[in-house]
């Protein structure tokens, strides 16, 4: 197999393209997974590769890698090369290109018994990451994003959720269709504004099906939840401090209503 050399090559460029452009990523309906991990994780999902880049001499032993490559168009980099292209330190050993899915909200499979998480205009991609890390661990049903600033493809959310982006099952729509839908499949809606009359969230029982309704890191909740939601629910805190990171916030509540519900075994190992 032929050596790619330079990182001029046209199809090293036309991979680079889509690490960093989100326009790209949204034309082509494709996107990048680096990281042994991360590949394994979207593989088994069901994601479909187009292309794999491997640095030169590096040997995989995972079925599912192994099978990938000989069954994916596969070009082979120089060391150098790949260093230089990888934007990731730690020496991770492999790209794809995969091709993005449809995040309808009638994709999804839900039950009078789950429990799902509605996240408002997210922005930070590192945060988005980390968060459904939390939630493939408590295995939360599924997340919805309501009227996203960011592209759910981003190379930081896939790397800061070390793939777990690929495992819940996520819808991407605007808010006005996000409620119709969960009123439609009997959901409680709860809330996180800091009101007079807001609920601990720790004395609240988060009765099922529930969604938690999460803000944006900079400007929280708009008040266009306030009018739906069943309860709202605060996290005590310092008044020295100003707010919680989204992913920490997100993670108490989630692991308050998983707990309260008996949703995860005391034993169980995700």
């Amino acid at each position: 197999m032929k050596v790619i050399k330079s990182p001029k090559n046209l199809e090293l460029k036309k991979m680079l393209l889509l690490y960093k452009k989100s326009r790209e990523r949204k034309k082509q309906g494709l996107f990048i997974i680096e990281g042994e991990r991360e590949i394994i994780n979207g593989l088994k999902s069901k994601y479909i590769l187009e292309r794999i880049f491997l640095e030169e001499g590096i040997v995989f032993k995972n079925v599912n890698i192994k099978s990938a490559i000989n069954n994916t168009p596969t070009s082979v980099v120089e060391k150098k090369t790949f260093k230089r292209i990888s934007i990731r330190s730690g020496g991770e050993k492999i790209i794809a290109i995969a091709r993005s899915k449809s995040h309808q909200l009638k994709t999804l499979k839900l039950s009078r018994k789950s429990l799902i998480v509605v996240l408002e205009e997210p922005e930070k991609p590192g945060n988005i990451g980390a968060l459904y890390r939390t939630a493939a661990a408590a295995k939360i049903d599924a997340i919805i994003i309501s009227n996203p600033k960011t592209d759910f493809y981003n190379p930081n959310s896939i790397r800061s959720s070390l793939g777990d982006i690929f495992k819940v099952p996520t819808a991407i729509e605007s808010n006005e269709n996000v409620v119709s839908f969960l009123k439609k499949g009997g959901f409680n809606i709860f809330t996180t504004f800091i009101k007079i009359d807001s609920v601990r969230y720790d004395e609240f029982d988060y009765q099922l099906p529930c969604a938690l309704v999460i803000g944006s890191e900079s400007e929280g909740l708009s008040n266009f939840w306030s009018k739906v939601a069943n309860e709202n629910l605060v996290i005590p805190m310092a008044k020295t401090s100003n707010s919680l990171n989204l992913s920490v916030s997100a993670g108490i509540l989630i692991y308050e209503a998983v707990r309260k519900n008996n949703k995860l075994d005391k034993n169980t190992i995700v």
